[in-house]
């Protein structure tokens, strides 16, 4: 009998094919799984096994994070940190240090400027550092400092700052090699300290030359999770070329190419979702302007080349367009869609549309972490003052894709959140906003079973790789992770807090690092 190289045993381990963890064990030997079990595994250990004796921790297959945005978290952390300085003064003088430190002509970038320095002005910029491109982002990352050369090069300005208006920024900052891929290594072990063991990045057009970095980390082994990415046209029109290219040359188990991604509508709060009924303070469904066929163009082209595509859509009008969209696209045999189409955040919907959606076979890919960024009297003044409960009833309406069938998966958004599956069940399986509370549409929520299949099976689902990921079966490849306790045994409430204690992917241990 073939003989472990890693047996876990644990009196949790949640193969993902029921709804409740048992005692037993999972056996590793090599990249694959070889056994699990509800004995010790004894038969499987060998000479030269390694045994962790896991206790009450919890076994899961790893953790899938369908919607991160590497190229956003890198500008998180590009450049100076300006925190210290607490003058106009302190600012230009280190912003002109940090000018010395960069090759000529070089942007000048800072991260942490204090806001309300009101002389710290376009003109003022220009002034000090001329032709010199100098972007200073202010706390938080929502705007920034800027002169009349970062506008020209970068084609954006302090009130038009968002991920898909500074694109030739992030060209930029994802262009230095020398910089990016050490942080990715980086950003991938972070996600591995969070039990993530696969990821699903934007890429905006052709990742700007990334992909090439992306080859060489799979050659040398380098990669510490699994790497699937998709391009979003943002600077230039979508390109099928380079997707079948990528297609072709992404093939092995670390590096896939995922197809395309686009925006359709923006937030409630700003009357920028698409509703199917006007605004309760408006007399509009939408703010927006939104490229409805351009959408639909691009959807149905990407589909007949064998690419799925997801969209980007919060308000029940965007949903339910978004829905007809699909509805288009080629189908197998039983109805369901051949590309496996996704719709993201999915914040207010129309349950009709999500029946719809567990029809055709949509995949959802939902962030189970949105409420840790609001607090509960302001997000429901929110709803109140826009659309009303009659309509708030359907927001984060988890429960009903459950039960229509719909495929759910999880995703971050990340830089906007950080994976944290124990807030994850806070928050999804609890209901409540970060200070507690009465839980917030309770009949919309799901069982910590329901949210741990959607972070493994769902999430491999939407991937393409349930065959071989997204459960502890034998045969499988072995990208596990290990909690520090059980959540099917604390109440949702108390859930935040608890750590990953181990991440494994592709048989190795990759987190914690020796």
């Amino acid at each position: 009998m073939q003989k472990a190289d890693l047996l876990l045993r644990s009196n949790a381990v949640f193969d993902g094919t029921g709804s409740e963890p048992q005692p037993g064990f999972v056996a590793i030997a090599g990249n694959r799984i070889l056994a699990v079990g509800p004995s010790d595994g004894a038969e499987y250990a060998g000479d030269n096994t390694e045994i962790r004796e896991l206790g009450d921790r919890l076994i899961c297959p790893g953790f899938a994070d369908v919607h991160c945005f590497f190229t956003g978290y890198l500008l998180t952390i590009a450049g100076a940190d300006f925190s210290g300085c607490g003058t106009v003064e302190e600012v230009l003088a280190a912003a002109k240090a940090y000018q010395n430190t960069l090759k000529p002509g070089n942007t000048v970038l800072a991260r942490n400027v204090k806001p309300g320095f009101d002389s710290l002005t376009q003109e003022k910029l220009d002034q000090e550092f001329g032709e010199t491109p100098v972007i200073l982002f202010m706390e938080g990352g929502e705007t920034c400092y800027m002169n009349s050369a970062a506008r020209t090069v970068y084609g954006f300005t302090p009130d038009t700052y968002w991920s898909e208006s500074y694109w030739k920024l992030l060209k930029y900052v994802l262009s230095d090699h020398s910089y990016s891929v050490p942080e990715f290594k980086n950003y991938l072990a972070m996600m591995n300290s969070r039990g993530i063991t696969s990821v699903k990045e934007m890429g905006f057009d052709d990742f700007y030359g990334f992909t090439d970095a992306l080859g060489q980390l799979e050659k040398d082994q380098a990669l510490t999770a699994r790497v699937h990415f998709m391009s979003q046209p943002v600077g230039a029109p979508m390109n099928l070329e380079y997707g079948k290219a990528m297609r072709d040359k992404f093939q092995g188990g670390f590096v896939r190419f995922s197809g395309y991604n686009q925006m359709t509508d923006g937030s409630i709060s700003q009357l920028e979702g698409e509703m199917k009924k006007p605004y309760l303070c408006a007399d509009t469904c939408c703010a927006k302007d939104i490229d409805w066929e351009g959408l639909k163009r691009d959807a149905l082209a990407a589909d007949q080349e064998g690419f799925r595509f997801s969209l980007h859509a919060q308000g029940d009008g965007a949903i339910g367009k978004t829905v007809d969209i699909f509805a288009q696209c080629q189908r197998d045999e039983n109805g369901k869609l051949k590309n496996r189409q996704a719709i993201t955040d999915l914040e207010c919907s129309d349950p009709a549309d999500l029946e719809r959606m567990g029809q055709l076979g949509i995949v959802a890919e939902v962030y189970p972490q949105i409420m840790s960024i609001a607090d509960r009297a302001s997000k429901i003044a929110m709803i109140e003052e826009k659309i009303g409960m009659d309509r708030g009833r359907y927001y984060w309406n988890r429960r009903k894709m459950a039960d229509n069938g719909v495929v759910i998966s999880c995703g971050t958004d990340l830089p906007l959140l950080y994976d944290d599956i124990p807030e994850s069940v806070y928050h999804t399986v609890g209901g409540l906003f970060p200070e507690g509370g009465e839980p917030f549409n309770k009949e919309n929520t799901l069982t910590v079973s329901e949210l741990l299949k959607a972070w493994t099976s769902g999430g491999q689902y939407n991937l393409g790789c349930e065959r071989d990921l997204g459960t502890l079966e034998a045969g499988k490849l072995a990208d596990i992770t290990v909690l520090d306790g059980d959540l099917f045994k604390v109440d949702p409430a108390q859930a935040r807090g608890m750590k990953v204690f181990m991440t494994i992917v592709d048989g190795r241990v990759v987190y914690p690092t020796k």
